[in-house]
């Protein structure tokens, strides 16, 4: 987990957006940035991001880190951690190595968890559907041959 700082804005490309601002459109950026504002569109860092409190954000997110306080609509996916904190609201599809959610979040998507080489794009809502459904193709699936299922009564074992 990375220690975060507040602010306007300094030389190591720190800063931050208010709960005022409402901006639409492709935000990329290095250095540490926090959100408070309300944001639509495509975000693109290596570096941290952090979702304040008050923001409203509903973006494709592609990221080193990104802590998320506020509400999160979307899909991200961070090379290295996502970390959903306090009473995060996060309706998206997440592919990361590593992901930490606190007790009183609200979670709602898919989530991939991979080695940092292996990130692979998220998959579409119908691949997501596909996978989640009993045909050939579910990860979920046994794949041990020739299994047979076998139904079977409960014991009588009043007669000992």
């Amino acid at each position: 987990m990375r220690e975060y700082q507040s602010g306007s804005a300094d030389a190591a490309g720190n800063a931050t957006f208010g709960p005022g601002l409402v901006f639409e459109g492709k935000l990329s950026f290095q250095g540490q940035v926090r959100f408070d504002g309300t944001f639509t569109g495509e975000i693109t860092t290596d570096d941290l991001l952090i979702i304040g409190e008050t923001a409203k954000v509903s973006a494709d997110i592609t990221c080193g880190s990104v802590v998320i306080n506020g509400e999160v609509n979307g899909k991200i996916k961070a090379r290295d951690s996502v970390e959903l904190k306090g009473h995060a609201r996060v309706k998206a599809d997440i592919v990361t190595p590593s992901l930490v959610m606190d007790k009183g979040v609200v979670f709602d998507g898919y989530c991939n968890m991979m080695d940092k080489r292996d990130i692979v794009p998220l998959p579409t809502g119908e691949e997501r559907r596909k996978s989640w459904q009993g045909g050939r193709g579910n990860k979920h699936q046994d794949r041990r041959p020739n299994r047979e299922i076998v139904e079977s009564q409960p014991a009588d074992l009043s007669a000992q």
